[in-house]
C-alpha cells in the first residue's frame, strides 16, 4: 500500500489507503482573512499560535502554514515571504508536536521554511508548470520531503477530468526523472464548486480512483471548494468527505475547527428572543443559550466535518473497534465522576454476595 510519511521531531503523520484520512488544518492562513494579514504585517502572531493549538485540539494530524501575505510596506513576496515563513514555521512547531505543510507559491519561502523545519514536512505544492516543476522538484529531492502536486499547467485549470489526469501523470513522471518516488507525490486533482458545475463531485471521485488504481498516489483536495457559493456549506462537506474517501482519497486541508458563536449572533438572537416575549432566566450563561438555541458554542470545537471523517473511518475499518468514534463522542467527566463511577467510585454498582 502507498504511504506517504510526514514527520515532526517527535511525531510521525501516515498518509495512506489502509490508514486513518489525514486531516491538514487550513487556518494558519492570510488569505481572505484581513485582520491575520494585518496582525502579521504588525509582527503580531497571537491568531497564528490560536488557529495552532485549535487545529490540533478539533483532531487536525498536520497543519498547513501559509505566509501568503502581501505587505502595504513592501508589496514585493518573494523579499517579505521567507523571513515570515521561517517565523511562523518556528513560532508553531514550538507549539505544537504535529508534522507541518509548508504552504506557499513562492520558492524561496519554501525553502525558507523547509531550513526551519525540524523533521519531514509537506511541501505545498508543485503544478504541471514548466517553470515550477523546475523550481520546485529540485527542492523536494534536496530535503528528501512528500509534495502535494496540483492538477494544473500552463494552459490553466482544465473541467476536463481526464486532462487534470494527464497533469498528475505528467508531474509524477517528472518527479520521478529526479529520482523522487510516487509515494512521496500527493496529488490534488482540484475539486470545483458544486453549485456552478453539477458533476463536481461525481469527477472528484472518479479521478481520485484512477489516480489510486493507476498511478498509486496519494490524494489531497481543498476540501470546501465544493460548497463555495451554497447555502449550509457544512452539509455539503459532510456529505462530501466520506465520499471522497470511500473513493480512496487519503486526506483534505480544511478547517477542522467550528468556530465559536459571534457576539453579533448572541445579539441578534437575545433580541429575537425578548421580541417574543420569551423571558429567559437570569442565570443562563451564554454558553447554555447558544446550546439551547441552536446557536453552536462560545468555545472552539471541532467541527462536523470531523464527525463524518470520523465516522468514514470507522466504517472503513480505519479506526479499529470504533476507539476513535467512541473517545469523540464520550461527554466530558462531570466533577466528581473523574475517577469512574458514581460519585467518584469505580465500576457502579457492586454484586451482592450469594
Amino acid at each position: 500500500m502507498t504511504q506517504t510519511i510526514v514527520e515532526s521531531k517527535t511525531k510521525t503523520a501516515i498518509i495512506g489507503f489502509d490508514q486513518p484520512f489525514c486531516v491538514i488544518g487550513e487556518r494558519i492562513n492570510p488569505t481572505g482573512r484581513k485582520k491575520l494579514a494585518a496582525e502579521l504585517e504588525a509582527g503580531d502572531f497571537s491568531t497564528v499560535e490560536a488557529d495552532a493549538l485549535a487545529q490540533v485540539a478539533a483532531g487536525a494530524t498536520v497543519l498547513d502554514v501559509n505566509a501568503g501575505v502581501v505587505y502595504n510596506s513592501n508589496p514585493d513576496p518573494n523579499q517579505t515571504e521567507p523571513p515570515l515563513m521561517r517565523k511562523m514555521i518556528e513560532l508553531v512547531q514550538g507549539l505544537v508536536d504535529v508534522p507541518l505543510c509548508i504552504d506557499s507559491s513562492v520558492p524561496g519561502a519554501l525553502e525558507a521554511g523547509l531550513e526551519a523545519c525540524e523533521g519531514r514536512p509537506l511541501l505545498n505544492s508543485v503544478t504541471g508548470e514548466e517553470e515550477r516543476l523546475e523550481s520546485i522538484l529540485p527542492l523536494v529531492k534536496k530535503y528528501n520531503v512528500p509534495v502535494v502536486a496540483i492538477s494544473n499547467d500552463d494552459t490553466g485549470i482544465s473541467e476536463d477530468p481526464d486532462v487534470r489526469f494527464a497533469v498528475a501523470k505528467k508531474i509524477v513522471e517528472r518527479a520521478a526523472d529526479f529520482g523522487i518516488p510516487a509515494h512521496d507525490i500527493v496529488v490534488d486533482p482540484l475539486v470545483m464548486p458544486v453549485g456552478a458545475m453539477g458533476t463536481a463531485g461525481l469527477q472528484v471521485f472518479t479521478l481520485v480512483r484512477k489516480l489510486r488504481e493507476e498511478l498509486g498516489v496519494n490524494t489531497t483536495c481543498g476540501a470546501s471548494n465544493i460548497s463555495f457559493g451554497l447555502p449550509n456549506r457544512h452539509g455539503i462537506n459532510n456529505a462530501f468527505l466520506p465520499m471522497a474517501m470511500g473513493a480512496g482519497m487519503t486526506s483534505a486541508i480544511m478547517n477542522p475547527v467550528a468556530l465559536p458563536v459571534k457576539e453579533a449572533d448572541k445579539a441578534a438572537k437575545r433580541a429575537e428572543i425578548e421580541a417574543a416575549g420569551i423571558i429567559l432566566p437570569e442565570d443562563m450563561d451564554d454558553e447554555t443559550f447558544c446550546q439551547l438555541f441552536g446557536l453552536g458554542s462560545t468555545k472552539s470545537r471541532p467541527g462536523k466535518e470531523m464527525e463524518a471523517i470520523r465516522a468514514a473511518n470507522f466504517l472503513t475499518n480505519n479506526d479499529p473497534h470504533g476507539g476513535e468514534w467512541i473517545r469523540f463522542n464520550k461527554a466530558p467527566a462531570k466533577p466528581g465522576e473523574e475517577a469512574g463511577g458514581r460519585g467518584g467510585r469505580a465500576g457502579g454498582r457492586r454484586r451482592r454476595r450469594a
